[in-house]
């Protein structure tokens, strides 16, 4: 997939040399071939508020879509958790009622131990929030488990106000327009229309095709680019 650039606000508007290194790393990382023993997987976080109905939504009838009622309540807010290992058409799935490092740290841990328990190490792709680091693991875990996470992980950052480049936003876009359109009353709901949308999703092998490469950002975002005097 190549990334709509017209559409992609956050590109900066000039030279930028720490937006330039950023996005060459992780593009470099995409363009390697494929290692079952250390596979590239991308993580992503989205916030989501929960909102109950007020009224019972009328149900579809012939020639009339299911409707509801402007009116709701809210319940509060959760994050959701994405991470996809894209070149196998997998996701896994987790809403938590926050999204702080500890949270972070738990849902690593979950990987690293889970799905992935096997492989020696995991080529780790995300946006660079403060609680996406080798620290969380440290605040969440006694020194020991902390360390034995931290060796299993080798972090590649999308540059600042460049989460185009992480593949699990790809993800998060598709879960939104295909199972997050209806209200969630709470997190247990939400919780089950997700892991049903990743299991329907996972069974189907969907992946992503990334196709945008360093000598496609080397053309196309060349004004990014500082400018050498030889």
């Amino acid at each position: 997939m190549k990334p709509h650039l017209r559409k992609c606000w956050s590109i900066p508007p000039k030279q930028n040399a720490a937006f330039v290194a950023a996005m060459e790393d992780v593009l470099d990382v995409y363009a390697r071939a494929y290692n079952a023993e250390c596979p590239v997987i991308c993580m992503d976080e989205k916030p989501m508020q929960l909102l109950h109905e007020v009224r019972e939504p009328l149900p579809m009838e012939p020639g009339k879509p299911e409707r509801y009622d402007n009116e709701y309540k809210r319940n509060g807010t959760c994050s959701l958790f994405v991470f996809t290992e894209p070149l196998v058409g997998w996701r896994q799935m987790s809403a938590r009622p926050r999204r702080t490092g500890i949270d972070f740290a738990e849902e690593v841990r979950t990987l690293l131990e889970g799905r992935y328990a096997h492989v020696p190490k995991i080529v780790l792709v995300m946006d660079n929030l403060n609680t996406h680091s080798i620290a969380s693991l440290y605040a969440a875990f006694d020194p020991e488990t902390a360390n034995r996470l931290a060796k299993r992980i080798e972090i590649h950052h999308t540059p600042k106000h460049g989460s185009w480049l992480n593949v699990a936003e790809i993800e998060l876009s598709v879960l939104s327009k295909q199972c997050l359109k209806s209200r969630m009353p709470d997190l247990d709901t939400l919780q089950r229309e997700v892991k049903a949308w990743e299991h329907k999703r996972n069974a189907e092998q969907k992946g992503v095709s990334w196709h945008f490469t360093t000598d496609d950002a080397r053309t196309r975002l060349k004004h990014l680019y500082p400018v050498v005097l030889s």
